[in-house]
C-alpha cells in the first residue's frame, strides 16, 4: 500500500471528505494540517491554483477533491463509494458537483468564510447583515433542493458513499458558523445530516476540528500532533497568508 500523504485543513470540508473516504477504504495517511492561504511557494508548485486538499502518493500529486476521491476509488476499488449501478453513479456524481460548487458558494463562501475565515485569517470583522443575508436568502434554496433528494432513512444509495458525505460535509461547516438546519422545516435533510455526520469515518475527525477552531493557527500543527493527529514531519505552511487564484474544491 503507498504511503499518503493529505495537505489541508480539519477544517476544510474538501478535505474532510477525502479523508472519510480514506478511512472508509482503509487507507492510513499522514496531513499537513495547513490552512490553504498560509501556503508557501512550495505548496503553489503542489497547488498551482492554491486549492485544498492536495493528495501525494507514489504515482500522483492531485490538487481537487472529488478528482482525488475518483482516484482512490479506481485504485482501491474495495469497498466502493460509487453506485454500481451506471444511472446511480452519475446521479451521486452530480450530487457531488452540487455539493462541491453550489453548497461551497452558500456555506463556505458565504457564512463560513464571513463568520469564521475572515476574522481568523485577515482580521476582517463579522458583517453581521451579510451572514444574516446569507441564511434568509441563500441557505433556503439549497435546503429546499435536498430536501426533496435525501432519504428519510438510510443513505442515498444503499451505504454510506461519496454522495451522502459530500453534502453532510457542508453542514458540519455551517455548524461552525453557528447555523444547523431547521428539522421542521427541513426534516430529512436535518436527520440525514445529523446520520451521516454521526459515522465513525466523520466522528472521529471532529475532536481535531474542534481543536483547530479553539487554538490559533501558528500553534494549530503542534496541537494537533499532541493530540494525536497523524501530522506530517514535514510542512508546506507558515507563509504570511495569501489568497487561492480560485475557490478550494
Amino acid at each position: 500500500m503507498a504511503d499518503i500523504r493529505i495537505i489541508g485543513a480539519y477544517l476544510s470540508p474538501y478535505v474532510r471528505k477525502v479523508l472519510a473516504c480514506l478511512d472508509l477504504k482503509g487507507l492510513s495517511y499522514e496531513i499537513d494540517p495547513i490552512v490553504a492561504y498560509m501556503g508557501d511557494d512550495r505548496f503553489t508548485s503542489l497547488s498551482p491554483l492554491r486549492r485544498v486538499p492536495v493528495l501525494i502518493d507514489d504515482r500522483v500529486t492531485l490538487a481537487d477533491s472529488t478528482v482525488i476521491c475518483q482516484y482512490l476509488e479506481d485504485r482501491y476499488p474495495t469497498p466502493a463509494l460509487y453506485p454500481a449501478d451506471v444511472a446511480d453513479r452519475a446521479r451521486a456524481r452530480w450530487l457531488e458537483e452540487f455539493a462541491d460548487s453550489r453548497m461551497g458558494d452558500v456555506f463556505i463562501w458565504g457564512l463560513f468564510d464571513h463568520a469564521v475565515i475572515s476574522p481568523a485569517v485577515w482580521g476582517t470583522p463579522r458583517d453581521r447583515a451579510v451572514i444574516d443575508r446569507i441564511v434568509r436568502e441563500e441557505i433556503p434554496p439549497v435546503l429546499d433542493y435536498l430536501e426533496t433528494q435525501l432519504p428519510a432513512d438510510g443513505f442515498l444509495f444503499g451505504t454510506l458513499g461519496i454522495a451522502d458525505i459530500s453534502i453532510a460535509v457542508f453542514l458540519r461547516n455551517a455548524a461552525f458558523a453557528r447555523y444547523t438546519v431547521d428539522p421542521a422545516r427541513w426534516p430529512a435533510t436535518a436527520r440525514f445530516v445529523d446520520r451521516v455526520l454521526a459515522q465513525e469515518c466523520l466522528a472521529k475527525l471532529q475532536p481535531f476540528e474542534a481543536l483547530m477552531l479553539r487554538t490559533p493557527i501558528p500553534q494549530q500543527r503542534a496541537a494537533l500532533a499532541a493530540a494525536g493527529a497523524p501530522v506530517s514531519a514535514e510542512t508546506v505552511g507558515g507563509a504570511p497568508p495569501r489568497r487561492g487564484l480560485m475557490r478550494p474544491a
